[in-house]
């Protein structure tokens, strides 16, 4: 028995030990800068965790305190919901092999599905209308992500192209709607925005009531389950695996490859479409042209994949920590007097620039090892004797 534990720790300790290991480094690495503009690292790193609210689980809190790091934590959580979503849609398909870039392209069109049918409707009640918002949003995510797997399936287009070219007419796509004068332009003459959300669309509050915490976070949460199940209890689970570690091979024993290319992709697709949802349903309740350019979520969702090593538990983590960076670094939250907003903001994007780096870096040398592992397998090469020559 002890030998089986002892067993199964060595397995899973490098999925713990490098993220962890990463996280720690990226984080000492902006102490340093931190110390460079002349700021004490501990004071900027302990207000930038007040920040994120996460001091509000700690027992040690004043009562006086909780309530500011109760607004705090549910903005973190609003955050970091969406995360966890665009996340899974880079998770599913890596597990396929396929590296799909297309998150935020794919959080796009579930905005526009959601605003589209979330701001019609009004006489529905409210489970009808917030359902039929989300499996909109659902279905034009994966709809977009299909569109690559389709590509990659029938003419073998690379995914990472397809999908990139996709952001942009998504994004682009998008503005074109509810720009001024717009197909889709709000009531508002003079402001590039959409239509409101109608309340018999919106997610309700769970906690909090200036910008309260929605039941996104539980449809987020439902997702990683989903995803585990899926990747870990079903055939089509292996299908993904099997095509992932060698799609010839997975051929060869009668497995779809084609398929698993394009249903992978379009349900990552409306993982990151439901992200969309949550966020314009939720709190946001309709989108400025401006906001769909300067977003991001896609594309951070990118980061927390590959630091929860594609696992839910992992990702669910990571999230949480991408969330409390952004939260916690903004100046709404983070105490002017300790370290300024400005070059918190700044801090964050620089841990999450290394976090990217060092787990690319990790990659490398994963590759290389096992490159080298496999020149080490290959048996010497037999010399050829020519006959003529005795």
């Amino acid at each position: 028995m002890r030998d089986r534990a002892t067993a199964w720790l060595t397995a899973k300790s490098p999925a713990v030990l490098l993220p962890v290991g990463t996280t720690l480094l990226a984080f000492v690495i902006g102490g340093l800068v931190v110390a460079l503009t002349g700021h004490n690292p501990g004071s900027a790193y302990r207000a930038i965790f007040n920040g994120t609210g996460l001091n509000y689980l700690l027992p040690w809190t004043s009562s006086e305190d909780k309530d500011f790091a109760a607004l705090n934590l549910q903005q973190t959580l609003i955050i970091t919901t969406p995360l966890m979503l665009t996340a899974l849609a880079v998770a599913l398909p890596y597990r396929c092999g396929m590296f799909n870039i297309g998150g935020q392209g794919q959080y796009v069109a579930g905005i526009v599905a959601a605003i589209v049918v979330g701001s019609h409707g009004a006489g529905l009640s409210k489970p009808v209308h917030l359902t039929l918002a989300l499996a909109a949003a659902a279905l034009a995510g994966a709809a977009w992500g299909g569109i690559a797997g389709a590509m990659k399936a029938t003419v073998g287009a690379h995914e990472v192209i397809s999908t990139i070219m996709l952001n942009w007419i998504a994004i682009y796509g998008a503005q074109y709607l509810f720009e001024l004068n717009g197909p889709l332009q709000g009531p508002l003459p003079d402001v590039p925005q959409s239509d409101e959300i109608t309340s018999s669309a919106k997610l309700p509050a769970v906690w909090g009531v200036l910008q309260p915490l929605h039941a996104g976070i539980f449809l987020a949460l439902a997702a990683l389950v989903v995803y585990y199940v899926l990747i870990n209890r079903t055939v089509f689970g292996y299908e993904v695996r099997a095509v992932g570690y060698n799609a010839d091979a997975a051929g060869y024993g009668g497995i779809p490859v084609a398929r698993s290319y394009v249903a992978t992709l379009a349900i990552g697709g409306a993982f990151a479409g439901l992200a969309g949802a949550c966020d314009v349903l939720g709190w946001e309740f309709h989108i400025v042209t401006n906001d769909i350019a300067v977003s991001q979520i896609g594309f951070i969702g990118i980061a927390v994949a590959l630091l929860g090593r594609n696992s839910a538990i992992g990702i669910a983590l990571a999230a949480l920590l991408f969330g409390g960076l952004q939260v916690g670094t903004s100046a709404r939250a983070l105490d002017p007097t300790v370290f300024p907003p400005q070059l918190a903001g700044n801090l964050a994007v620089i841990i999450q620039g290394l976090i990217i780096l060092f787990i690319g870096a990790q990659l490398l040398l994963v590759y290389a090892w096992r490159a080298r592992r496999r020149r080490g397998a290959e048996p010497p090469p037999v010399p050829r004797v020519d006959p003529t020559a005795a």
